[in-house]
């Protein structure tokens, strides 16, 4: 194991962690509506504190290693430690400016935010200076598309061969684009990212949202995070005689944050023909439409709510909780117990592959699907040989096996966690449904659950300890499982 190339590497991405820091504290210093110089000084230490960690980690890499290329078990492991630690030193912010918060909850906050959970610990988010409401947003805009990711776009420049990392941090995969170096997907999926950001924010200004909420909306609708600058989330712009075309606008770009990013590469380039062997994205917009239909046409036959504000409420909602971005409006949890389970459906699942949506992903469940009807066929058609393929490309029984291992691991996971949670807050009356939902919430990246931590509430309430194992479980999900189960094994640590 080179540990100094390790320590260089997550040195450099440190040191971006602490320039966007920089960035922010210039904004809090110079808010003409809201100037807020303790809140700058204390992203200026924050960003201090980070660079500084950064130049002792970048120093001895450089002078101890002149590699240009990054080898597959360092890149496991600078997977891993860079959310860790970004998450880490991303709550500094939040640990030291008021209203303060404990070291567990600026963890739990940060690392929601960079794993574009969403879920949070702020009770009263209008009492933060704005300077730091814009460096929560921001780290969801930078977890979105991937820190390391974006690190990948940013180590071209610097001649550093980084294929393996980009591929054990995301589900990204450039096979079929033709493209010759991974640097160059890595720098368009950027331009596409930001492209899709400054159109969003564009947009809610021309509604009327301020440049600051615009902004920030923004950075948290095409990263599927959620956080907004308001305690009422969307909600808050519910009495606003526009607020319909707001959500209709938000759900339209929650919805291509939720697709495979690779796709808008393939669409700029005019391959048709592989837009439309795309099975991920029919199954996630029909899967929409159809629990969407269900929860309309239930709501207003069985409850009496109007038809229009119940399409309105479950396209909104169920948009927002598939892509796992956790905006709000309406308040799923007094929903029928039926659209509740389907709303926790949806939580499982997820996006599709490749893009900024977390859960278990819609190919895994179009794997599962067309396996479990083959197998079902092959009850009584013993000799028949069945070929599962997704999006034209047909997999073979060791990529099917792998898909089946991930699912079970992520319900196991899942169950373990909820037991978990339930023994941490013994004592404190938590429910199953609420234990679950937490567990539903962080590990799919969703943002709120149900029950005492549904859409009207939030995990201020949880113990210190539950929220440094949510924090943990958040990066857990986000780096779908492997990236950091492997760093509790023991042989990936020894030495060439």
């Amino acid at each position: 194991m080179n540990f100094y190339l390790i320590a260089r590497i997550l040195g450099m991405l440190l040191a971006l962690e602490a320039v966007t820091m920089i960035f922010c504290g210039t904004f809090a210093k110079f808010d003409f509506l809201q100037g807020d110089e303790e809140a700058a000084s204390m992203l200026f230490l924050s960003a201090a504190i980070t660079g500084g960690f950064a130049l002792l980690s970048i120093i001895p890499g450089i002078t101890k290693t002149r590699h240009d290329t990054i080898p597959k078990r360092e890149a496991i492991v600078i997977v891993g430690l860079g959310w860790i630690l970004c998450s880490i030193f991303g709550g500094l912010p939040y640990l030291l400016c008021p209203p303060y918060m404990s070291p567990a909850s600026a963890f739990f906050e940060s690392a929601s935010g960079f794993t574009t959970t969403g879920s949070s610990v702020m009770t009263v988010i209008e009492e933060w200076p704005r300077g730091i409401l814009l460096w929560r947003a921001t780290t969801q805009l930078l977890g979105g598309i991937g820190i390391l990711v974006l690190f990948v776009a940013l180590l071209s420049y610097i001649g550093v061969n980084s294929k393996s990392l980009f591929h054990n941090e995301s589900s990204f995969r450039s096979g079929d684009l033709g493209l010759a170096r991974i640097q160059d997907t890595a720098a368009l999926l950027l331009r596409i990212y930001l492209g899709l950001v400054l159109l969003c924010g564009l947009g809610l200004r021309a509604m009327g949202m301020t440049w600051f909420n615009a902004t920030c909306h923004a950075f948290t609708t095409i990263s599927t995070g959620g956080l907004s600058p308001h305690s009422a989330s969307i909600g808050y712009y519910s009495d606003w005689g526009n607020s319909w075309l707001i959500e209709l606008w938000l759900t339209f770009f929650m919805a291509l944050g939720s697709l495979n990013f690779l796709i808008y590469i393939v669409i700029l380039r005019k391959n048709w023909q592989r837009v439309l062997k795309e099975e991920d994205a029919r199954w996630f917009l029909g899967l929409c439409a159809l629990v969407i239909l269900l929860i309309t046409c239930g709501r207003t036959y069985n409850d009496d709510v109007p038809l229009v504000k119940s399409l309105r409420d479950s396209l909104f909602t169920v948009f927002s909780i598939a892509s796992t971005t956790g905006f709000g409006t309406a308040d799923y949890d007094q929903w029928p117990t039926w659209a509740k389970v389907l709303i926790a459906c949806l939580m499982l699942m997820g996006g599709c592959a490749g893009s900024t949506s977390g859960g278990f992903k819609v190919g895994r469940l179009i794997v599962f699907a067309k396996s479990a009807r083959n197998e079902i066929i092959r009850t009584f058609r013993p000799n028949q040989v069945f070929r599962v393929v997704v999006n034209g490309n047909p997999l073979d029984d060791s990529a099917r096996a792998r898909i089946m291992f991930f699912l079970t691991l992520y319900l196991m996971i899942s169950i373990a966690a909820t037991a978990v949670v339930g023994f941490l807050e013994a004592g404190t009356g938590i429910s199953l449904e609420s234990c679950a939902g937490t567990v539903l919430a962080t590990i799919s990246s969703i943002g709120p659950g149900f029950d005492a931590v549904g859409p009207t509430h939030n995990f201020a309430d949880l113990r210190e300890p539950t929220k440094v194992f949510l924090g943990w479980i958040m990066i857990l999900g986000r780096l779908e499982l492997f990236a950091l189960l492997v760093l509790f094994v023991p042989t990936l640590w020894r030495k060439y």
